[in-house]
C-alpha cells in the first residue's frame, strides 16, 4: 500500500493548476511540521537560500570551475535547481499570505508594467 503521505507517482502537476498543487505541498509540509506559524514562515523563506546556493553550486559544476570536482553537474541540474527556487519560493509566499496567487499576479502585472511598457533610450 503507497504512503499516503508521499506524491503519488502517477500525480503529474502539470495538468492541476499551479496553486492547487502549492497548496497540496504545504499541506503536505504542515502535516509533518513541529513549528509555530512564525517559525514555520521564517524557515520556509529561509528555504529559499539553500535552495539558491543548489542553483549555484549546479551552475558551477556545469561551467567545471571545481578543479577537484570537474563539471559535476549539468544545465538540466541547474534548471531542476532553479525549479526548486520558483517551487521553494511559491511555498513561502503561500505560507505568509492565503492571497498568494493574487500577490504574485499583481506584482507580475506591476513588474511587466514597469519593464515592459518602458523606451528603450535611444
Amino acid at each position: 500500500m503507497p504512503d499516503s503521505t508521499q506524491p503519488s507517482a502517477q500525480h503529474d502537476p502539470t495538468y492541476d493548476s499551479v496553486w492547487e498543487t502549492v497548496d497540496g505541498l504545504c499541506a503536505w509540509l504542515d502535516s509533518h511540521n513541529r513549528r509555530t506559524g512564525d517559525e514555520t514562515l521564517l524557515l520556509r523563506v529561509l528555504k529559499l537560500s539553500e535552495e539558491v546556493g543548489e542553483v549555484a553550486e549546479a551552475v558551477i559544476g556545469a561551467m567545471g570551475q571545481n578543479p577537484r570536482k570537474g563539471e559535476s553537474h549539468s544545465w538540466q541540474d541547474v534548471e531542476s535547481e532553479l525549479c526548486d527556487v520558483v517551487v521553494t519560493a511559491l511555498i513561502a509566499l503561500r505560507t505568509l499570505t492565503p492571497n498568494a496567487p493574487e500577490a504574485l499576479a499583481a506584482h507580475l502585472r506591476r513588474v511587466a508594467e514597469r519593464s515592459l511598457t518602458s523606451r528603450s533610450p535611444g
